[in-house]
């Protein structure tokens, strides 16, 4: 991006988030607010619109507030400013390109505005934070429900609510000692991917139903995909993580943490959680409660 539209953008930004301000804020209904790319299906899954009938068809892209269209920033706009809100799920905290738009919701609280933050968490992009991650760049405490997907976190511990898709009830045959799952960025760089070119690879680019099948089919996982990761595990294979974020480091069940270079060498030895599943819904569920009683819906 040149300057020039850099500097176009961010006026953009600014400008959106200071009309929402500006505004008289409501509660009518609700809008959910996460990353919708179809390119990451990781961020188009986390999100509780696709599970709960009382929120479906009522989504909102978190991006939309930079859009070059003007009716789709007049949209985010008036969505915002109309609805109560429910954030996440997705790696919404300690991350630069969602600071504005977070800060933007902490400081709606204080006019009113119900958010509750479902199943969002860090994601902090250093690694000399991997581990470390301590407080959020917001303040939790001002929202009226909150859970986060970090476990050792402030907040009610809420795993991402894409363990509620039916498609994880499906049963499938293994078929690959290893399976290794690229992020989109990662398949970009020859240097990692032709390391694996005997094995079995996917990517979360692809949609929903072949990566579980690829997962299904393979009993070790190796992946830098935050949701692969978390999938994997819900499905009771052998992961192997290659952190690229903060967020692999604070799920409740921790899997084997590697580089590309050495995760050959932890083969079968990863830890398999049985009844993971039903406790990652049962949380949602009983959270989905809560949420939906505090939004009135």
């Amino acid at each position: 991006m040149n300057i020039f539209k850099s500097i176009k953008r961010n006026l953009i930004k600014r400008s959106v988030i200071q009309s929402i301000l500006e505004k008289e804020q409501h509660n009518n209904d609700v809008i959910n607010i996460h990353r919708i790319d179809k390119k990451n299906i990781g961020d188009f899954y986390c999100a509780p619109h696709h599970y709960f009938d009382v929120l479906k068809g009522k989504s909102l892209d978190i991006f939309d507030y930079k859009s070059e269209d003007k009716e789709v920033r007049n949209h985010f706009i008036n969505e915002i400013s109309e609805r109560s809100l429910i954030v996440g799920g997705g790696g919404l905290l300690n991350r630069d390109g969602f600071v504005m738009q977070m800060k933007m919701f902490e400081k709606l609280t204080t006019k009113g505005k119900k958010i509750v933050l479902w199943g969002v968490g860090h994601n902090e992009k250093s690694p000399k934070t991997y581990g470390k991650v301590s407080k959020y760049n917001i303040d939790i405490n001002k929202f009226g429900l909150v859970g986060t997907r970090d476990y050792n976190m402030p907040g009610e511990y809420v795993p991402c609510v894409s363990c509620m898709h039916p498609i994880f009830d499906q049963k499938f045959e293994v078929k690959n000692e290893v399976g290794v799952v690229f992020h989109k960025d990662t398949l970009k760089k020859e240097s990692i991917t032709k390391k694996y070119q005997n094995f079995a690879t996917s990517s979360n680019t692809t949609n929903l139903e072949d990566l579980i099948a690829f997962i299904g089919s393979s009993d070790n996982i190796i992946t830098d995909s935050y949701h692969t990761m978390y999938w994997a595990m819900l499905m009771e294979k052998k992961v192997i993580a290659i952190p690229n974020s903060s967020k692999f480091y604070d799920f409740k069940h921790q899997p084997i943490i590697s580089t590309f270079d050495e995760s050959l060498h932890h083969l079968n030895k990863g830890t398999t959680y049985d009844g993971l599943l039903e406790e990652c819904r049962a949380t949602n569920i009983k959270f989905a409660e809560k949420a939906f009683n505090y939004l009135n819906l």
